[in-house]
């Protein structure tokens, strides 16, 4: 299965790279975050067939799975039960030899064998039960245990295509709007998901609500503040706001964190308002 995944997206990424190949046109302003791509209906249909496949694979492994468990637990109860029987016959066996050894010591009377007997096969059928309970109640302990690491383990790989689905038809979709509707759907799946805001903040930023931008890349910060590409929006934020200081020093920020991002400072369109700047050329240096 993830053999298949890995194959997808080899697929995914070699037809990408053919196609803006092809397409690539003479002069095209660079641009950091990520932006949408057309595909041809095919690719999307094969990438879509292929993600049907997976979860129905998924669903057989799963049952599969259950079934397996299943027997696992007959089978081991059997076993003790079986165990518990021999074990017990031995013990009777032992025990009637023992009597009949008795009788032949000359023991005073048979009352007095049978007080023992019935002693020593309560203190030794005691002994067994109680032992072979913790065993048993290890056993299933064991059991409940890999049962749950077993469907936690189904939960995080379903949990986990969700997540690539959604991230696959927000790269292809091109309406800014059904993109931020895809992002919020990330982040109720996991709202720690930084790189889902960091796009939803572009996103705004793209549809010219800069405040929202700003909001969004402060919440990325917050939850890390080593993220270079979060610095990098704010700052667009705040030069499309016309807090221009503060786009440079968020830049300055983000050059540290990320020092690739030198590079797309002269190219990125959301640093216009900054090229008259001192500072701003500083930075080009």
């Amino acid at each position: 299965m993830t053999i298949r995944i890995i194959a997808i997206m080899l697929f995914f990424f070699s037809t990408t790279i053919f196609a803006s190949e092809q397409n690539k046109p003479q002069e095209q302003p660079a641009k950091t975050n990520a932006t949408s791509t057309q595909y041809p209906p095919l690719i999307e249909r094969y990438i879509l067939d292929e993600l049907k496949s997976i979860r129905q694979d998924q669903q057989s492994f799963r049952a599969e799975v259950e079934h397996k468990v299943a027997n696992a637990r007959l089978d081991v109860s059997d076993r003790a039960i079986r165990y518990t029987t021999d074990t017990l016959n031995n013990v009777f066996i032992i025990i009637t030899t023992a009597a009949s050894l008795l009788v032949l010591m000359g023991w005073r009377s048979l009352r007095d064998v049978r007080s023992k007997l019935n002693e020593v096969v309560e203190t030794k059928i005691t002994e067994l039960t109680s032992k072979y309970e913790l065993r048993l109640k290890d056993l299933e302990d064991k059991l409940k245990r890999r049962s749950q690491e077993i469907i936690d383990a189904q939960e995080d790989i379903s949990k986990a295509n969700e997540i690539h689905s959604i991230w696959m038809r927000a790269a292809l979709e091109t309406n800014m709007h059904q993109k931020i509707k895809m992002y919020d759907e990330l982040l109720a799946i996991n709202p720690t998901d930084i790189e889902a805001l960091i796009y939803k903040a572009d996103a705004a930023f793209e549809l010219g609500d800069y405040e929202w931008a700003f909001s969004l890349a402060n919440r990325a910060i917050e939850q890390d503040e080593e993220y270079g590409l979060a610095y990098w929006q704010r700052a667009c934020a705040n030069a499309a706001n016309g807090a221009l200081q503060e786009a440079i020093s968020d830049i300055k920020i983000a050059v540290e964190k990320a020092p690739k991002l030198a590079e797309e400072i002269d190219r990125e369109p959301a640093f216009e308002p900054l090229h008259d700047l001192e500072e701003f050329k500083e930075l080009l240096s």
